[in-house]
């Protein structure tokens, strides 16, 4: 994981999200690009079947070329980017980071917490992964946590919420 030390104070036990959430990325972010690249290559389809003009111009290619080149690059970072999601379980707050070049780090006060999610969809299922997400009475202070196996997730789930009933009741 990152260094986020400067961030987070010291003597918590970061965890990861699962492995196999590079996977789901990967999935999603290939289909994205091929469906992205298919869009914004129409131009020089056009222009090579003739449709548009004699031949395809240059700014065809490159426009084709770019769409590409941005999602390649995104599917390389995908691994790291992966790498830097973790939580952490303190006594009163839980911690959430991401980030590879611009980290963020979340914390929930577990008596903020109005309700906990577990969410699934086809990919993350067949990869038996569940994205969690913690309630707060803000909507802007929402906090999620994908890629977690289903297991850990529902582990997850009833831990912060008895954390959560614990620390409302000083409210």
């Amino acid at each position: 994981m990152p260094a986020t030390d400067e961030l987070s104070p010291p003597g918590l036990t970061w965890h990861r999200v699962a492995p196999q959430y590079v996977s789901v990325r990967l999935i999603s972010s290939a289909i994205s690009t091929v469906m992205w690249t298919a869009i914004f290559s129409i131009p020089l389809i056009l222009g090579l079947l003739g449709t548009w003009g004699d031949r395809p111009q240059w700014w065809m290619w490159v426009l084709s070329g770019i769409v590409l080149g941005l999602g390649l690059v995104n599917l390389s970072l995908i691994p790291r980017r992966v790498r830097a999601i973790g939580y952490a379980e303190a006594p009163t707050e839980l911690w959430l980071r991401k980030g590879l070049f611009f980290r963020s780090v979340t914390v929930v006060p577990y008596g903020r917490m109005q309700y906990v999610d577990i969410k699934t969809g086809p990919v993350l299922n067949a990869f038996g992964l569940a994205t969690l997400t913690l309630h707060t009475a803000s909507a802007a202070t929402d906090a999620v946590l994908p890629g977690l196996p289903r297991a850990e997730a529902g582990r997850l789930r009833e831990q912060l919420t008895e954390r959560g009933e614990e620390h409302m009741v000083g409210l």
